[in-house]
């Protein structure tokens, strides 16, 4: 392990949550179908395992954006990067995402796809930093609550480093 990093939530304790939160959405989306969209590129490796935990059926498309570039605290700015493929007009969408901190990439998400008219939207995500919040959106579904330090693993990074690893860690 890098000697840079603080483990902070295990391999294990991630595989037994994603689990538990797919068995929540199955449940809560019994009888209809989803279009799962996830924010790139922190969300893919939660998405995929996500997915495989979920019991209905599921159309996979993601979004790009980006408010970070290499730096380690949001610009505050989002852009959009690369659009979903699958129209999600009168559909339901659960939009997927690896942490909300400051709340500005995943609202700016919301209100695009809520623009193309679907029949709802609820949003996952792995991490929660509330104490980084600066706008006010609700998040359905929640991995972990995690303390104001900057994350990377299982598909976060810092410059493009250690989405790979299999655990969450705080950068020291």
């Amino acid at each position: 392990m890098d000697k840079n990093l603080d483990i902070l939530i295990t391999e294990e304790n991630i595989k037994k949550r994603v689990s538990e939160l797919g068995k929540k959405i199955s449940i809560d989306y019994k009888g209809k179908e989803i279009v799962a969209i996830g924010i790139l590129k922190g969300a893919w490796v939660f998405m995929a395992d996500l997915v495989r935990e979920i019991e209905i059926p599921v159309m996979c498309d993601f979004i790009g954006v980006s408010s970070y570039g290499d730096a380690a605290v949001s610009s505050e700015r989002v852009k959009l990067i690369s659009d979903i493929r699958i129209p999600v007009n009168g559909k339901d969408v659960l939009l997927i995402d690896d942490i909300i901190d400051t709340g500005f990439s995943i609202k700016f998400v919301k209100d695009y796809i809520e623009s193309k008219n679907p029949a709802g939207i609820k949003m996952c995500v792995l991490l929660d930093k509330p104490s980084r919040r600066k706008e006010d959106i609700h998040v359905d579904y929640t991995g972990f609550t995690i303390p104001d330090r900057f994350v990377v693993g299982y598909g976060l990074d810092y410059a493009e480093k250690y989405r790979n690893l299999p655990y969450i860690a705080a950068v020291k």
